[in-house]
Order: C-alpha cells, then structure tokens, then sequence
C-alpha cells in the first residue's frame, strides 16, 4: 500500500545523497518514502555507493535522473551542464545525506570539494541533515566526533545511529536508522518555520485502562490512531510537542515526548503536569467514565463468584478536561483547549454540552456508529464545534486529514490570541 501525501512534504525539493556504505540500501526504501508522500528527489550517489546499489534502482522509485558525476554533462547520470549542481544545490529545500560514511564526514568538515555530493554540499544554502552510519569503533572514534562536532556547530544535523550488529558481526552504534524513523525527522526538520513553531502542545491518546485485578482491566475501543495523527500535524507545524498515550503498538511520532500511562487516574497525572505553560491542549484520548470501585490483589478466579457470575461495583473516574479547566482558570494556561465528543446519538447535543461545561474552545464530534467513521478504521467524519457558536463538518477524510484540520483551528486561536 502506497502512503499518502503528506502536505509537509509535497513539491519540496530534497537532495538524497548516498555514500558508500552497506547501509546504502535503505536510502533506496527513503527514496521511495519521500517520493510517495510528494518530494521531488534527486539522487547523488558517490562511486564508493555504487558499488552497493545502483542509480536505476533510485531512478525506479523517484522517476527522475540520479546524479552521479561532476565533468560528464549529459543524461547518462552527469549533469545537465558543467554547473549544474550549482542550481541542484541552491534550488534544494534540504539535502540529507543518508548514509553517510566517516570519508563523506571528514570531508564535508575540512571543506573538501572533490566529486559532486561534495561540491554541492558546499553549494546547498538549505538546511543540511546527515546520518551516519559506520562499522566497527568508527563512530566512536575521536576523529569522526570531532568531525561531527564541526559539522553541528555549522547548522548541520546530525541524524544519531543506533546502537546494533553491523555487517562484521560486531555490536556498536552505527546502523542507519531505519525509514520511518528518517522520514519523521526530515518532517520534523522542515517543520521548524511552521504554524506553531515554538509553541508547546500536549495531546493524550487512546483509550484508558482501569484494572479490575492484575490480569484484568476494563478498556474501550479507541486505537489511539487519531491522537497519533494529531500528533504528527502538530510536529509538522513546528510544535513542541508531549504525547501522552496508553497504546504500545503504534510508533511514536519522531520528535515527540512520550510519557506512557494506563489508567485515567495516570492520565489525569500526567496531563496536569504537562499543561503548565502549555500553548494548546489536543484531549484525543477515550477516558474511561467509570472504573472499578476496588481492585482485587490477586486474580479472581470463577470459583470467587457466585454461579450466574461475578458482579463489579463500579465509581467515577476523575474528570480530566474538568480540573484542566480549574487550572486554566488560576493560570491562563493551555492557552487552547481542544475536546472530543465520540457518541451513538444525539452526536450535536452531547457534543455542545461539552464544549459549555468543560470551558472548550472547540469540540470534535464524531458519531462512532458510522463504519468508516470512529473507532479502529483509518477515516473519520467530524463537527467541529466552537466556543463562539460556530459549526462546521467535514465529510470523509483520513485521520491524518483530520489531524490537519484540527492542528489548523489550534493555530489560528493561538495566532488570534497572541495578536
């Protein structure tokens, strides 16, 4: 499955350079990755490169010429003309090099400029990202440290390898990260001018769990996906962002904070403690209503119960966007504060006593016994609602869409407030 545009991304140019590294294979996957979500790419390779992948692999996935020589100015993998990598450089919104080898490292330091990556790294006034990867002690060692060292201080960021076996049979930090983990921070890179640059927003996902005994829990059917999207539009428009989440097996969107939690009682925590002097408040997760009165120390067994079954008491759970709004109220922070209405009927009604009594500044509504709409599917149809009357609905769109969407109301409060 192909995966979507990504507006973040869409019609930048990037510069893909691969050097020789056997981690060269994975740049041909990233290639693929940023071609998809709608980057141009253009592909330098060096000769070391090529000896491990060839330029038509990375012409298959970009569908555009790959770069290999500085003097040979035709279409056979030279440039254009003699100085095009001039215009290739300068018309960059970044160049990321990934891999990139101790030798490309050392040289980008000392300023050597003597095959094409070279020379158009010093050509490039956008930003530049670099990812080593290495065998061995060789990231380790104080040469290549200090050559990193130079770069950062020059504006370059530097792309951590992580810690693993290399192609020796040697364990050590090295490896290439892989493409997920590359194409999130080159979103978090190009995001840096975005709508909420430099503003700090807590978004919490996915639904709660309340313990009946230590095998046992009550939950719901929240995936945590939509918390998830908001999350990653939130980077993407520049925010600092704190995720608080209860789900395990979704990747953690990269440059987020992830603070792990369970119960509402946790959430309700960690969502206190994050929201002093926080700008925006996105409150995606399912909070459970109600949890067990008690929690039995040792599993019940069915012996424990009477014949027709085992019967639960159940209390309230603490109202999380409540006591955020008793904060507020001393504080002046979040500065936005965003609900959600999941319901089964009377979606409107429910959903604009909420936005009223919990001091909202808007509420996304969704009716979750639409099949391609709520819980567990990849789409969603929402009504947002205001706290100055308004309403608006969107028909079916990705969660990542509706990630957008909201992020964009959060911005335009943020901006209104701050003007």
């Amino acid at each position: 499955m192909t995966q979507e545009k990504i507006a973040l991304i869409e019609a930048k140019r990037i510069v893909l350079g691969v050097t020789g590294s056997i981690a060269a294979y994975k740049a041909i996957d990233l290639a693929s990755k940023l071609t998809q979500a709608g980057a141009v790419v253009d592909v330098i390779t060096t000769e070391a490169a090529r000896q491990f992948v060839t330029p038509l692999s990375f012409q298959s996935v970009t569908g555009r010429p790959v770069y290999t020589d500085l003097w040979q100015p035709d279409s056979s993998g030279g440039l254009p003309t003699h100085i095009a990598h001039v215009g290739l450089g300068e018309g960059a919104d970044l160049l990321l090099i990934a891999p990139a080898t101790a030798n490309t490292i050392a040289k980008l330091a000392h300023g050597l400029a003597d095959d094409l990556l070279s020379v158009t790294a010093l050509a490039v006034r956008c930003p530049v990202m670099i990812a080593p990867a290495m065998d061995g002690g060789m990231y380790q060692h104080a040469a290549t440290q200090a050559n990193l060292s130079t770069l950062q201080s020059r504006g370059v960021q530097i792309i951590e390898p992580e810690v693993g076996r290399f192609a020796s049979g040697l364990v050590g930090q090295g490896r290439l990260p892989e493409t997920p983990t590359l194409l999130g921070l080159v979103r978090r890179r190009l995001a840096q001018n975005g709508l909420l640059a430099g503003k700090r927003v807590v978004v919490t996902a996915g639904g709660t769990k309340e313990a009946i005994d230590p095998v046992r829990y009550i939950t719901n059917r929240s995936s945590g996906k939509q918390g998830y999207t908001v999350t990653q539009a939130a980077l993407d428009a520049g925010a600092e962002v704190t995720l608080i989440s209860t789900v395990d097996y979704l990747p953690v969107p990269a440059g987020a904070v992830h603070i792990k939690v369970g119960s509402a009682a946790e959430m309700l925590a960690a969502v206190q403690q994050a929201v002093v002097n926080a700008d925006g408040l996105i409150m995606a997760a399912a909070v459970a209503d109600f949890r067990p009165a008690t929690v039995a120390t040792q599993k019940i067994k069915k012996s424990d119960g009477n014949q027709t079954g085992l019967t639960l008491e159940l209390a309230r759970t603490d109202d999380i966007l409540l006591a955020v709004k008793s904060i507020r109220q001393q504080t002046g922070y979040p500065r936005c504060v965003v609900g959600f209405a999941a319901e089964s009927h009377d979606l409107l009604t429910h959903a604009a006593s909420k936005l009223e009594r919990k001091g909202l500044n808007f509420i996304v509504a969704n009716d979750i016994t639409a099949p391609d709409a709520g819980f567990e599917v990849e789409t969603n149809r929402i009504t947002i609602l205001d706290e100055g009357g308004g309403q608006k609905s969107y028909e079916l769109l990705t969660k990542a869409q509706v990630g957008q969407v909201i992020v964009e109301q959060v911005a335009k409060i943020l901006i209104d407030k701050s003007s």
